[in-house]
């Protein structure tokens, strides 16, 4: 049977409204038995027809970037601490020019002062204030699926994988609901061994209690505070395995006392499970470990092999190699 990416059925729904209906997201199925993973445009569907490989395309409408230019200038303003004066002092731009920026205006020369001042990079954040760039989607034959739910005023990831010969899987966060991914656990028949938390705000875990009804193991970090008495922790890095699948933990703190980051491999790519560490073009905020985040990032996610795919969040899957050319806190 075919075999693609899966998304969670409420997710045309959350975010059609909110989303680029005139660049459609293209997912591509083929057999299990294709041993390569591609990414083609409808155009050059044919020679893979000409193949015998079977395929199915399927348009739909992309998750929002977690955070605009605008965003991103308050997130690094708010961890370098400094005011509103402060900043356009240091930036050598006018108090006017700064408010006009916030309120959404692109101020090249003033945009690019900011940049200077705050360390981020020019060409990267011009890039997302001009919406010319959305990170292009990786695709998996199998062993992977995303969810994204409504929480409040925002929307939410979480994630499945699993091991397409032993069937076990493994949950990353829950999301504002659970309902989705169990429905994916019985649709699959998989057995669910595992459920991980990058953290443990509220909308990363508002669907704990109907997974910790499948009697599933809960992980957590040893330094993120859960009030929840059956959940396990872990300490430092730690090792898992769901079937071929090897899941290693990695502390990406900084955005929460206990962040972690989870690397797996053993899929069609490498894949780290990020949660609110980084986003596509961004990374998680903090007034108080901002340079925590964003060293903890640099020296644990930005070290693992290029062909990562990243999995926040909030926001759309990326790449690492997107990352470091287009996220203005790490592009050089």
């Amino acid at each position: 049977m075919p075999c693609g990416l899966d998304l969670d059925r409420s997710w045309h729904h959350n975010h059609w409204a909110h989303s680029y209906p005139h660049q459609p997201c293209l997912h591509l199925h083929w057999e299990e038995t294709d041993p390569k993973p591609r990414s083609v445009s409808p155009r050059r569907a044919k020679p893979f027809a000409a193949q015998g490989i079977p395929i199915t395309f399927v348009f739909m409408p992309l998750i929002p970037l977690e955070d605009n230019f605008v965003d991103i200038v308050g997130k690094a303003q708010r961890g370098h601490r400094l005011s509103n004066a402060e900043l356009a002092a240091a930036a050598d731009i006018s108090p006017a020019e700064l408010t006009e920026i916030k309120a959404g205006k692109i101020r090249e020369p003033a945009l690019c002062k900011l940049c200077v001042t705050l360390k981020l990079n020019v060409s990267a954040l011009l890039a997302l204030a001009r919406r010319q760039w959305y990170p292009k989607q990786p695709l998996f034959p199998c062993g992977f699926a995303m969810f994204n739910t409504a929480f409040e005023d925002m929307h939410v990831n979480s994630y499945l994988i699993w091991d397409s010969k032993t069937r076990l899987a493994a949950a990353f966060d829950t999301g504002a609901t659970a309902r989705s991914m169990l429905d994916t656990v019985v649709a699959k028949k998989l057995s669910l061994r595992y459920l991980f938390l990058t953290h443990t705000h509220d909308d990363h875990i508002a669907g704990l209690k109907d997974l910790a009804e499948t009697n599933v193991e809960i992980w957590v970090g040893k330094h993120e505070p859960i009030d929840f008495l059956s959940a396990n922790v872990f300490k430092g890095e730690t090792h898992f395995h769901v079937g071929e699948l090897t899941i290693k933990t990695l502390s990406t703190w900084g955005h929460s006392p206990g962040q972690t980051t989870f690397f797996i491999t053993g899929l069609a790519w490498p894949l780290a499970i990020v949660g609110d560490s980084l986003f596509a073009g961004s990374m998680g905020g903090s007034s108080t470990h901002y340079y925590d985040q964003w060293r903890n990032n640099r020296e644990k996610i930005f070290k693992l092999p290029n062909s990562t795919v990243l999995a926040p969040g909030h926001g759309p899957l990326t790449t690492l190699k997107q990352e470091q050319q287009h996220n203005p806190f790490f592009a050089e």
